[in-house]
Parts: structure tokens; C-alpha cells; sequence
């Protein structure tokens, strides 16, 4: 596919998703969300990508929020239909994502631009990164998970505090918090990221799989999260990775892992 607002670049195993509206600041409109859902699905199915790095183009901004003007005109089951279908088909994905994905947060990061960057599993920001859900200025909500994955991610005081103000935070705050992994000068963001992907896919990958649907399971109150684990642990003794991975440890040579 021909993308219009992404920028897809793979090196390796490491699969670069750059959202390509920097004259808007990377803001998050429909046919981007579209396109978006489709690489996802991409990188996803293709044997080749390891992991996804996802971030914004230029400096300014990582996603500076949604496209505002297309919310006009919009009644009460048009938005349901908008907030459901896209946490559905992009967020929830992404931290469901069966494959690493780390944002790489470079300037402004607002409203849904910090949906998406926390639905990702690892988040790293440049030292000018700005932080916040800024929807009660317009009269809206966050509606794209920000609500509770801000709440699962630094507490609910601080998560209160933040939507309720609308403020935004620094990146050396947000780390504070523990909304992101690490902050470094924006010169380094992209070679930090990819690092960090590479270390983990070192790792066998059907494992990772398993600890990244382990790990969700523990902020998901529908489900059990010993029991998900459980499952999950289990499931690796069918694999060919973990037989790489005994012998490997047993004979003191590094594993050959093939995902398989």
C-alpha cells in the first residue's frame, strides 16, 4: 500500500511506522488512523519484522492530538461509533501487539498522540517532549483509552489531577511518574529506541508474545492474570525455541531462536 500520511521504513527487524503530517504536527485524522490500522496489520503478519519503533515526523511533535475539525458535526452515536472503532482497531491493538512496539516520543505528545503512545508497550521521549490530555478545554474527554491507561500507568490521583487540569508535564516529570521508560537529548531518541528493540529481539520471540499478553492480563480486570501467565508459560513447551533455548544455556553458546 501507498501511504498518504505514514512514513514506513524497515531496517532489519526493526520496523520504523512515522506518522507524515508534520505541517500538522502529526495531529491523527481519519485516513491516517486508516492507514495506521492497515501497517500495523503489516507489521504484524510479516515474518521478517521483529518489532515496531512508532513515532512522529520532524521535531516538533510525536502526535499532537486528533484532527479537532473533524469532530464537528459529529451526534452522540457518530462519536461512540468513532471512539469504539478506532480504540478497537489502532490502540487496542497496539498493546495487544503480539510484536515489541516502542514509542518514541519526540515534542508534543497530546491528547490522542498520547493515547497512542501509551497503548505501546516501552515509551522513551526526547528531553523537550511535552505530555498531556488536554480534551476537557473542549469540552471532551479522552476517547481513546486515555482514561484508563493513564490511571493503569501512574496512579489515579496523578491521572485525576492531569486530565482534570488539562496541564501538560515535562519528560523528565512524565519519568518521574513513570509514564515513560527513559528521556534522552532528541538527537539520540531514534538510536535509543532501536537499541533498546534490538536488545529485546535477542529474545525468543514467541516468548515475548507470551510475557506481553502476561503482563496486560495483570492491568485487566476481566481476566486472571496467574491464570494468563499460566497459560502463557505452558504454551512455550510446545515451542522448538525453548528446546534452542535449553540446549543453548545447557552447552553455553548463545541461542539461535526462530520464532517457531
Amino acid at each position: 500500500m501507498v501511504y498518504q500520511n505514514l512514513l514506513v521504513e524497515t531496517h532489519g527487524p526493526v520496523q520504523y511506522i512515522i506518522i507524515n503530517r508534520e505541517s500538522k504536527l502529526n495531529a491523527l485524522n481519519r485516513d491516517t488512523l486508516f492507514e495506521l490500522h492497515i501497517a500495523l496489520g503489516d507489521a504484524l503478519h510479516n515474518k521478517e519484522v521483529g518489532g515496531v519503533i512508532l513515532t512522529g515526523a520532524g521535531p516538533k511533535a510525536f502526535v499532537a492530538g486528533a484532527d479537532i475539525a473533524e469532530f464537528q458535526g459529529l451526534d452522540v452515536d457518530a462519536a461512540r461509533n468513532l471512539a469504539h472503532e478506532n480504540q478497537r482497531n489502532i490502540f487496542d491493538v497496539i498493546e495487544n501487539f503480539s510484536k515489541p512496539v516502542i514509542a518514541a516520543i519526540n515534542g508534543f505528545a497530546l491528547g490522542g498522540g498520547l493515547e497512542l503512545a501509551m497503548a505501546c508497550h516501552i515509551r522513551i521521549a526526547s528531553d523537550n517532549a511535552k505530555m498531556g490530555l488536554p480534551e476537557v478545554t473542549l469540552g471532551l474527554i479522552p476517547g481513546y483509552g486515555g482514561t484508563q491507561r493513564l490511571t493503569k500507568l501512574i496512579g489515579k490521583t496523578k491521572a485525576m489531577e492531569m486530565i482534570l487540569t488539562a496541564e501538560m508535564i515535562s519528560a523528565n516529570e512524565a519519568l518521574s511518574l513513570g509514564l515513560v521508560n527513559h528521556v534522552v537529548i532528541q538527537e539520540r531518541l531514534a538510536q535509543l529506541a532501536e537499541e533498546i528493540l534490538l536488545k529485546i529481539l535477542k529474545n525468543a520471540p514467541l516468548a515475548l508474545a507470551g510475557a506481553i499478553a502476561s503482563v496486560n492480563a495483570a492491568a485487566d480486570a476481566t481476566v486472571n492474570g496467574f491464570d494468563t501467565e499460566i497459560v502463557e508459560f505452558a504454551k512455550c513447551f510446545a515451542t522448538n525455541d525453548l528446546k534452542e533455548g535449553i540446549s543453548a544455556f545447557l552447552g553455553k553458546r548463545k541461542p539461535n531462536f526462530k520464532g517457531e
